[in-house]
């Protein structure tokens, strides 16, 4: 469930019932289907909290566009909610291209009704007379991304619920840059959106002259894209063939990321063949997250059997990557995101600085929440870094802002997603997994491992460690139960955390960063967003944001610790580790 700017204001309880019976009666008696209607009157006679759950608002575009629960009602995942925003979508399009040829590019992933919301979504672009792209059969996030930039569209849609469980689905819409849309965009397609309040002002007939089915055509060319992210062929020549184990936990990459990772010269790719499978019921996990560790159990599993010196997963849509790597002991281990972000932006720039390659104006970008080891590593290689707000559509915005003038060379956040190269404008597993592989293959030529890499990071930068508590609050109450905790904790702000005095409090809310110390203040040149950071003595920093795409309320901790000798590691990591959990039980977390 996503609230939209409008329904988190604080609305008392008559508010919300007559909102819930207004949306109820105009579904009952407008131009919804029979089966739609009748499941209405089954909720009213049998399960009223699911009824209010469902009509009590409408699902809004948030950090990851539209997302939420499969079902009947406004606030669910249907195709009317999904044809209402692309009437919306399609109604701002032609307002702001009233003179120019339109066209839009859809993709899916494997997920229930992906191919119901895709047609949907096509045939509504058609009817307005919006020239569609539509890919053959589930193709990853990064690919629609590129195609969009590719086909020269001015929008595109992805069906898609990330990494949420089962019962979700949702709606990525893009922008001409390939980046999921941004002020003032976003808002904008709201309020088009906004005006459409019966499913009669939706244009359902396609016009099948219009939609153009895209594939391998478009395939071969994203590939050709990842080919020219190389940056050591000979590494990749002489140690490409190492064994690795990927699964796309029953999503998108099964097909396209062995294909590039064997283009790019890494042909030893095993599957996991049970994950192998498009299925959206995910049948060999609770959760399609490769942030959890028991999604790639099985991946695991399979490398320890053929001894693979590298595991790969992703999630549905591959925009987001794990990984896991052999240990001192030749254990698998996983790498979290943090680690990963830091690794590729420390390779990225190691290996260009030694080519000759490294521009002045080259800069490379990470979130307000990802590690604080990205920005140590930029400055010893003079790069300037960027710090913005959680999602990628703001990495995005700073890459169109500084095209043609600036050379952007990666950027991630901790949440396991990373982008290289300007081509695509959102995560891209597929990239990053060539050039995980090709970190692997350049530490093998100094007989090293990429944990070996990562500690030589750790030597040099100090021993940073992330953290994170999420904590779910579902359905209406929960949303305001999200609500009361951010304020809370604005009104009453922690003096100490982990018995270390908090010297900084950054509100991206009221966009004011304060010196506790000093007692100054200056403004937080980002947009506006519902982040609040305590940075403490030592330099600790505690961040909490509700989710805008799940029904969460997140808390970040990240700390750092002087890492003396690689042989300290495992005593240095321990006492990092310590730090983190004497933080969670001071917050009562």
């Amino acid at each position: 469930m996503i609230l939209g700017s409008k329904t988190k204001q604080k609305i008392d309880k008559m508010d919300i019932k007559e909102i819930i019976d207004k949306n109820i009666t105009n579904w009952l008696k407008g131009s919804y289907d029979q089966q739609t209607k009748d499941a209405i009157v089954d909720m009213q006679n049998n399960n009223t909290q699911l009824l209010e759950d469902s009509f009590y608002t409408n699902l809004a575009f948030g950090t990851g566009g539209l997302r939420g629960i499969m079902g009947v009602g406004t606030n669910r995942m249907n195709i009317y909610t999904v044809g209402m925003a692309t009437q919306g979508l399609s109604n701002y399009l032609n307002e702001v291209y009233p003179s120019e040829p339109i066209s839009v590019a859809i993709s899916y992933d494997n997920r229930n009704n992906n191919t119901l919301f895709a047609n949907c979504v096509a045939d509504i672009f058609s009817a307005n007379s919006i020239k569609v792209y539509m890919f053959d059969a589930m193709r990853p996030t990064p690919e629609l991304s590129f195609a969009i930039r590719e086909l020269g569209c001015k929008s595109g849609v992805m069906i898609t619920a990330s990494h949420n469980p089962k019962e979700y689905n949702g709606y990525k819409a893009y922008w001409s840059d390939g980046a999921q849309v941004v002020a003032p965009h976003d808002q904008n397609i709201i309020d088009h959106v906004n005006k459409i309040t019966d499913a009669a002002q939706v244009k359902w007939e396609g016009n099948k002259s219009i939609i153009e089915y895209i594939g391998s055509e478009i395939d071969d060319k994203f590939i050709d894209h990842i080919l020219a992210l190389k940056l050591n062929k000979s590494a990749v020549d002489k140690y490409g063939d190492f064994k690795i184990v990927y699964t796309p936990i029953h999503g998108t990459g099964v097909e396209m990321m062995p294909k590039s990772l064997k283009a790019y010269g890494f042909p030893n790719v095993e599957l996991v063949k049970e994950q192998a499978i498009a299925d959206g019921d995910f049948p060999t996990v609770i959760h399609p997250n490769p942030e959890d560790p028991k999604a790639l159990a099985m991946a695991m599993e399979l490398a320890q059997e053929i001894g693979a010196e590298l595991v790969l997963a992703t999630d549905p849509d591959a925009d987001r990557i794990a990984i896991a790597v052999r240990d001192f002991e030749n254990n698998l281990i996983p790498i979290n995101g943090n680690q990963t972000c830091a690794l590729l932006s420390y390779y990225l720039l190691k290996a260009k600085s030694d080519i000759g390659q490294l521009k002045s104006n080259d800069y490379i970008i990470k979130t307000i929440v990802t590690t604080e080891l990205v920005s140590r590593i930029a400055e010893k290689y003079n790069v300037e870094c960027y710090n913005v707000l959680t999602g990628f559509k703001h990495i995005a915005a700073v890459i169109q802002q500084n095209e043609g003038t600036k050379n952007f060379v990666g950027g991630g956040e901790e949440s396991y997603g990373y982008m290289i190269g300007e081509r695509v404008r959102d995560k891209d597993s597929i990239a990053s997994a060539a050039m995980i592989c090709e970190i692997h293959s350049w530490a093998k030529s100094q007989n090293k491992t990429i944990l070996d890499i990562i500690i030589e990071m750790y030597l040099e930068f100090g021993l940073f460690l992330e953290s994170q508590v999420a904590i779910t609050k579902t359905g209406m109450k929960g949303g305001e139960e999200i609500v009361q905790m951010m304020k809370q904790y604005r009104e009453n702000p922690p003096s100490e955390i982990n018995g270390q005095k908090v010297t900084q409090i950054l509100d991206y809310k009221t966009q004011i960063a304060t010196n506790l110390e000093t007692g100054e203040s200056h403004k937080i040149e980002l947009p506006m967003s519902n982040v609040l950071q305590f940075v403490t003595s030592d330099h600790s920093i505690v961040s909490i944001r509700p989710s805008g795409t799940e029904p969460k309320i997140k808390f970040y901790f990240g700390v750092c610790e002087q890492l003396a000798s690689k042989e300290k590691y495992a005593e240095t990591l321990i006492l990092a580790e310590k730090k983190i959990e004497n933080i969670k039980k001071s917050l009562s977390l």
